[in-house]
């Protein structure tokens, strides 16, 4: 039995939107009737409400767009509902903002509800709150969300579907050299890749970049990512049979466990400390937990537990960890040191995430 995550993206769902969501809903049928289990994560909402509208272009403010995601909403819900009925199977509305994953407790029972849902036979479909979610707690595209899903139900395979055939050096829409690329192996080949993605379009959030961005998150935490076209649903059928997208991000050989992966990517920093290389190689090289004589700067106000970024001593990203002291409570420590004590744990080694190099 294998897990898939598919994510569909907004541009695919323009157009003859329910004669599209009938192919993937065979598609998906088939997979389960074989024995699979399917999560789908979805974007469309804030399309078909633009439809029903008729407005010319996407609204470009954070209100008018959540309330054309409350009018698409239900529409699209409806689309997939019908299409699955159709083969025999129910589906489950599942709409989530980062706060819900933000908070350990809320991640695992979000991580339980869609393992129930999977058990009974029903296909989840996601969406991200855009008709509530205030914008400092947004995902900011469903690629991320994707990713997260699938980390958190720990998915073997994550299908990203898009509007081309794979992934290329650089936007062959305005570069008549870009090159197909058909494989990536490490994240340092991602590093690179990053800088010729290109933005989401008129209709889409997403674009390059943020698949990128999910593939980051999938392949740390073990899972494979495929990035496809979504255009013909044959090529989504071919998939979940065990045929290969037009780009595979293959796992990482020492993926990040559930909570590292949780804490990695869907906690947002509250603060950073800056360390000496000594920390940095104890961190890097020793499994150590972060020692207060290895901080040397302390950025932002954050309470004890809360995520903090940490940097080197040339400000690059080193990693997340989980603050054992509020940052006036660190800095006061730092000013006053207790000479001849041990110098305090303030991040532990299982409260630690390194970034990858």
């Amino acid at each position: 039995m294998t897990l898939w995550v598919v994510k569909v993206g907004t541009s695919l769902l323009r157009g003859e939107t329910a004669a599209t969501i009938d192919g993937y809903a065979r598609c998906f049928a088939g997979a389960m009737a074989r024995g699979d289990q399917v999560v789908l994560v979805t974007s469309g909402a804030v399309g078909l409400g633009c439809q029903k509208l008729a407005l010319s272009r996407r609204p470009d403010t954070v209100v008018a767009l959540q309330a054309a995601a409350a009018i698409g909403q239900g529409a699209l819900m409806a689309l997939y509902e019908r299409a699955m009925e159709r083969h025999g199977y129910s589906v489950a509305q599942v709409l989530l903002t980062r706060s819900d994953l933000a908070d350990r407790r809320r991640y695992q029972n979000a991580s339980g509800t869609l393992r129930q849902l999977l058990s009974w036979g029903v296909l989840p479909v996601i969406n991200e709150n855009d008709a509530l979610s205030p914008a400092e707690l947004r995902f900011g595209d469903n690629d991320t969300l994707s990713a997260l899903v699938a980390a958190a139900v720990e998915a073997q395979q994550l299908i990203l579907l898009t509007d081309v055939d794979r992934l290329y050096s650089s936007d062959p829409r305005v570069d008549a050299n870009a090159e197909p690329i058909s494989d990536v192996r490490h994240p340092r080949e991602l590093d690179q890749l990053e800088q010729g993605a290109g933005d989401g379009g008129r209709w889409g959030t997403g674009g390059m970049t943020t698949k990128l961005a999910a593939a980051r998150i999938a392949t740390a935490s073990g899972i494979t990512v495929q990035l496809a076209d979504g255009r013909d649903p044959a090529c989504l059928k071919a998939l979940l049979q065990g045929e290969r997208g037009g780009t595979v991000f293959h796992p990482h050989p020492e993926p990040l466990g559930n909570r590292r992966s949780w804490l990695a990517h869907v906690l947002r920093p509250e603060g950073e400390l800056q360390l000496d290389a000594g920390a940095c190689d104890a961190l890097q090289h020793r499994g150590a937990s972060l020692l207060l004589v290895g901080v040397t700067a302390v950025r932002g106000d954050f309470a004890a537990n809360q995520p903090v970024r940490l940097l080197d001593p040339q400000g690059e990203d080193l990693g997340r960890g989980l603050c054992s002291m509020d940052s006036d409570q660190l800095r006061a420590a730092m000013n006053d040191p207790s000479p001849g004590e041990s110098s305090p744990v303030v991040v532990h080694r299982d409260g630690l995430v390194l970034r990858s190099r």
